[in-house]
């Protein structure tokens, strides 16, 4: 059985699962900031982000400029990252789009995780550091993560495939409901041709009914109980029937037949909720990677 999550050591959880479901869990730390990366996990990836950031952290606290102190808050919805005075959200990472966590094990206090842009789709690292707690945030990171993949699948996330199985079968009953449609519209307008053509011939020696007299335009009276069949054209043809409205396919909002047997046309969730869940499949299929590894390569990152 696959697990959504992965990490090197197999460590015990840091909280209760009501904590995390229920609350959250708040972690103060300051921000070195974010970058983009080329692969949504690795190792090399988040190193190269770390040095990259605390290089321009370094340029910028040589000019008087603090980095920036921020409260995080983890839960199973999501990090959030807030400006501590004003709770301003500044980021909100959702953690079915967080697929690399790391902390340095060697500092201690710098801690990253690589997450998918919602707007941009593209991967960033964002970089903190913490007074000694970075693995405390990284496990607590990796079980709500964990969390929030065993409630996505218990509220039905298991689902998503069947039920896009299901809209194919709709399609599909689509089409051949619509073929159906056509096929009866010939056949009865086969039929009405060849009764035509019988009443047309009339078997030998039998007497030629009279034709409809006309008007001075040399058009038969319009006569409100008239049938349709008994008014020919000019080539002796029946114009084919008008389908009723009442006959008309009614369709779900996926635009098919709603599914009867299944129960589940009408009640399907709509495209853009169908969306969502998909991307949060394909997020937690991905699984999370908890990594402790070094950060510090040189002596310009001993301290930011």
């Amino acid at each position: 059985m696959n697990r959504a999550f992965s990490r090197k050591k197999d460590k015990t959880w840091m909280h209760t699962p009501e904590a995390l479901s229920k609350h959250y869990i708040p972690y103060n730390a300051k921000f070195l900031g974010s970058t983009e990366v080329e692969q949504p996990k690795g190792t090399e990836v988040v190193r190269d982000a770390v040095r990259k950031l605390k290089f321009a952290r370094h340029i910028k606290k040589s000019e008087g400029q603090k980095i920036p102190k921020v409260e995080l808050q983890i839960s199973i919805y999501g990090v959030k990252i807030l400006e501590p005075k004003t709770k301003e959200v500044q980021h909100n990472c959702q953690l079915h789009r967080i697929s690399f966590c790391a902390d340095d094990k060697t500092d201690k206090r710098i801690f990253t995780f690589i997450c998918k842009d919602s707007e941009s789709n593209k991967h960033l690292c964002y970089v903190f550091d913490s007074e000694k707690c970075a693995e405390e945030i990284t496990l607590t990171i990796g079980q709500a993560f964990d969390l929030a993949y065993r409630k996505f699948l218990e509220s039905g996330g298991k689902d998503v495939e069947t039920r896009k199985q299901i809209a194919g079968l709709q399609k599909r009953i689509q089409d051949l409901e619509t073929e159906n449609t056509e096929l009866k519209n010939k056949v009865q307008d086969l039929e009405n041709q060849l009764r035509i053509t019988q009443i047309s011939t009339p078997p030998a020696g039998s007497v030629t009914a009279k034709s409809p007299s006309t008007d001075i335009f040399d058009m038969i009276p319009f006569s409100p109980v008239s049938h349709q069949s008994s008014i020919p054209t000019h080539n002796g043809m029946q114009p084919p029937p008008v389908p009723s409205r009442s006959n008309e396919i009614k369709r779900d909002l996926f635009g098919a037949e709603p599914f009867d047997p299944f129960n589940c046309g009408a009640g399907d969730f709509p495209p853009d909720i169908q969306s969502k869940l998909d991307e949060m499949q394909e997020g937690f299929k991905m699984g999370l990677t908890l990594e402790g590894t070094v950060f510090c390569l040189d002596p310009l990152d001993s301290r930011c």
